[in-house]
């Protein structure tokens, strides 16, 4: 199925997966909180996406919460040659907070109901959430101890593989003294390159690089740089911020995420395109 999206395969959790794969974040209502405004147009996003190619979905126990991956599973369950990341370390409060855990219950309990709503015996990627840089909640358990709870639930058969959120090369060498890790889940696009060399050292590994928020998050990109790009070349400044990602590095794998079919066939669509030399340089000013 990757093959049918250019850019990749890439290989992941013992998969080859296509380089472009979807982000569930935004099927949950506003907020990332309670159902989707609606519901049948959500399980089209993702009965859609595999339509399309894609075979590598994004998700967490706690968007909803638990309503991304209730979609999922009404959707594209048994996810036959399909891979699932989810994320651990944090949780939600009845306001929609959005809360730091990582002690080793919070870990067991967190994989535990992602198996459970998704109704799968083991996740194949699960990454570990940190802290935003200078946001370290006092009295956090230390990130090694978090990881190593993690790692157990891999030597048990429920987690397949590891991977970090928020992580910086440090966190890198240190989980990698008490564990394989195959993905690194950071912010990063177009107008937010602070990983530039971390992106190399990962590919020279081998680990792949998942860019959150590639289109600015709740923020979107604004750049008249990206603009006057994708004017001259017919295209969408989103289509256009995403393709650059995939020519950025082989081991980018983007999950871009939208309640839309129609913007989900246009972020698929720019994988197929090639961006000139002269415009990647252009782009390449704006970071």
């Amino acid at each position: 199925m990757a093959q049918d999206i250019p850019g990749g395969p890439f290989e992941l959790a013992g998969s080859q997966v296509a380089r472009m794969g979807f982000g569930t974040m935004q099927l949950p209502g506003p907020g990332v909180m309670g159902p989707p405004r609606d519901r049948a147009q959500a399980l089209a996003v993702l009965r859609t996406a595999v339509d399309l190619g894609i075979d590598h979905f994004d998700t967490a126990d706690y968007y909803g919460p638990d309503v991304s991956n209730e979609l999922l599973r009404e959707a594209l369950h048994p996810f036959d040659g399909l891979t699932l990341v989810s994320k651990v370390g944090a949780t939600r409060n009845a306001a929609g907070d959005w809360l730091l855990d990582r002690s080793p219950q919070a870990i067991r309990t967190q994989v535990e109901a992602n198996l459970r709503v998704l109704d799968v015996e083991a996740l194949d990627v699960v990454n570990l959430r940190l802290a935003d840089p200078g946001h370290e909640p006092a009295g956090e358990v230390p990130f090694e101890e978090s990881f190593a709870a993690l790692a157990a639930l891999r030597e048990e058969g429920l987690v397949r593989e590891l991977g970090l959120s928020v992580a910086t090369p440090d966190h890198l060498a240190a989980a990698q003294c008490i564990a394989p890790v195959v993905e690194v889940q950071n912010l990063y696009n177009l107008a937010n390159r602070g990983d530039d060399a971390f992106i190399a050292e990962l590919a020279a590994q081998g680990i792949a690089y998942v860019p959150f928020f590639p289109l600015g998050g709740f923020t979107p990109l604004q750049s008249a740089t990206l603009d006057e790009v994708a004017a001259r070349l017919g295209q969408s400044p989103q289509a256009v911020a995403l393709t650059w990602l995939l020519q950025r590095s082989g081991n980018i794998l983007l999950i871009p995420g939208t309640s839309s079919v129609d913007h989900l066939r246009a972020n698929v669509a720019a994988a197929g395109l090639i961006l000139p030399p002269e415009e990647i340089a252009a782009l390449d000013s704006i970071g």
